[in-house]
């Protein structure tokens, strides 16, 4: 195939685009390999809008003359169909004798002002050809307008690549900053490349900044927007208290001390759990430093927030009374199935091991992770014998079997119950296997009789029946079962109907024989609410009579 091309040069009063792309690619991190592609496809993409028509064009960046060639690709045929690509055999031969039907000639198109000349030139010679006499006016400058749009674009977004693959690697790190401006409850914080956003849900409601102020936070995120990474901070998130631990107590960057757990109340508390892999060590000791200069530094950058610093331990109750202090606890009492624990304190200790407003024992239940229970030495008594009381009205168990029932975790009539008659026949003085499932059979007539009873209390009273007391009129329902979903939040009949039964299982560590016996309880209820009310009442007023006689 032959070619004719012509040789362009820059404008006079344009730089050398390879000196800018220089420039350019140094200052912005970008391959230069990128612009030159970009300014190559920002002239074609001009040239193929005002050119028009099916032009083959192509454009190629000179590196001597430091600009853009452009070149336009014409077919040699027999017979011209399309005007702007193809040229006959005999006119393309004037042009190149060698040329052979198939062939494919270039012609340069001179688009920059100081290759008016030779344009005009080329218009005399290929005019009727390339057909540019109409539409070249005002090509240069638009092409150049383009160039300069799609290479700022470029380098936007090139600049926001980077600045993403810079603070990407940074998610997870604490970074300071300078307070710039408020947008409505925001805080706009500068960070050298880049401005990062502090929202009002990530500060602290005590602290407050001004514009100039210097900020420590934690990079909660990064986020992809159409105006560029945004980088979201906090000063909130429980991140920021292990990180700047990190960064003041050397045994914990050099993993000689390991903060096993943390929880975060901003601005109020924190418990910390810290363990050390050498004994030599101690791990609290670590993080408290030299007259407690480590962790006050901590609470310095916090303003002030409380940190408390626990040794973890891997027994899940020393562990909870360590994460409880500085209350002490007289006993506890675990509940795998609910993965809880009851712990008693003396009553004098009562509302320290609780905290204010309840956030000591809400915070070492988010440390361990374990749900928690504080009850008073007294109160618990009553429990206990409320409890053994109930399980005396098993039939053929006496108050001290009872008592030995409740010690290992029988502690209702509902949880006897449900329990596996082969754990039934190892409680001493039952009488073994034999009457294992009698003594079921007797704890669920007990509980019946005492919900029945509730049932009776309630509808004595003149307000309205609660949402607790219509959960008794769900059969299989009692006491213990009450306290579990309440736990779980569910607090009405209509809640236990909607409760997925998994969830339930899951929650509460019922099996799934009583999960199904209650919830089909509950849609019993439901559909016949009315009735089992008028029922219930219809049977106090027939026994009161009864009832009085018997008094008397």
């Amino acid at each position: 195939m032959a070619t004719k091309t012509t040789q362009a040069a820059p404008p006079p009063s344009s730089p050398n685009l390879s000196a800018m792309l220089d420039v350019v690619a140094k200052e912005k991190g970008i391959e230069r390999s990128v612009l030159v592609n970009t300014i190559e496809n920002a002239v074609l993409s001009a040239a193929r809008k005002h050119l028009g028509g099916d032009r083959e064009l192509v454009a190629k960046f000179n590196e001597r003359a430091g600009a853009v060639d452009l070149f336009q690709y014409m077919s040699v045929v027999d017979v011209v169909a399309r005007p702007d690509a193809e040229m006959l055999l005999a006119v393309a031969q004037q042009m190149d004798p060698g040329a052979e039907v198939g062939d494919q000639l270039a012609f340069q198109v001179f688009y920059l002002p100081e290759d008016q000349k030779k344009a005009e030139e080329q218009d005399n010679q290929w005019g009727d050809v390339l057909k540019l006499r109409s539409v070249r006016k005002g090509f240069g400058r638009i092409a150049a307008q383009a160039a300069k749009q799609v290479l700022l674009q470029r380098m936007r977004d090139a600049e926001r690549e980077k600045v993403f693959n810079e603070f990407k690697d940074r998610k997870g790190e604490i970074i300071t900053g300078i307070v710039r401006r408020f947008e409505r409850n925001d805080l706009i914080v500068d960070l050298g490349r880049t401005e990062a956003i502090l929202r009002a849900r990530d500060q602290v409601p005590r602290e407050s900044y001004r514009p100039g102020e210097r900020i420590v936070a934690f990079v909660r995120d990064i986020e992809r927007e159409a105006k560029g990474p945004q980088v979201i901070l906090s000063r909130g998130d429980v991140g920021l208290l292990i990180k700047l631990f990190e960064s003041e107590v050397p045994e914990i960057y050099e993993g000689i001390v390991k903060i096993v757990a943390a929880a975060r109340e901003p601005g109020v508390r924190s418990k910390i759990a810290v363990n050390s892999r050498e004994l030599d060590v101690d791990p609290v000791g670590a993080c408290v430093g030299v007259k407690g200069s480590r962790v006050q530094a901590v609470v310095q950058e916090l303003r002030g927030e409380r940190i408390d610093i626990v040794p973890y331990d891997k027994d899940p109750a020393r562990f909870v009374c360590n994460a409880i202090a500085p209350a002490e606890i007289a006993r506890v009492i675990i509940r795998e199935a609910d993965h809880a624990m009851e712990l008693v304190v003396p009553d004098e200790k009562l509302s320290l091991a609780i905290g204010r407003k309840g956030q000591n024992v809400r915070l070492a239940s988010q440390l361990t992770g374990w749900k928690l229970d504080i009850v008073s030495e007294s109160k618990f008594k009553q429990i206990e014998e409320d409890s053994i009381s109930d399980l005396s009205r098993i039939e053929g168990v006496t108050p001290s079997i009872a008592q030995s029932m409740y010690k290992l975790g029988y502690t209702s009539l509902e949880v006897v119950a449900e329990a596996n008659p082969e754990d039934l026949a190892g409680i001493p003085g039952l009488g073994g296997g034999e009457n294992a499932d009698r003594i079921k059979a007797a704890a669920e007539s007990a509980m019946e009789e005492q919900r029945q009873q509730r049932i009776r209390e309630a509808m004595q009273r003149t307000e309205a029946l609660s949402e607790r007391d219509r959960l008794l009129f769900v059969q299989g329902v009692g006491g213990h079962t009450i306290q579990l979903l309440g736990q779980l939040g569910v607090e009405s009949v209509e809640d236990l109907d909607a409760i997925n039964e998994e969830k339930l299982m899951h929650e509460t560590g019922l099996g799934l024989g009583k999960v199904r016996k209650i919830k089909q309880g509950a849609r019993n209820f439901l559909d016949s609410e009315q009735k089992v009310i008028d029922d219930a009442r219809r049977a106090l007023a027939e026994s009161a009579p009864e009832e009085t006689v018997n008094e008397g």
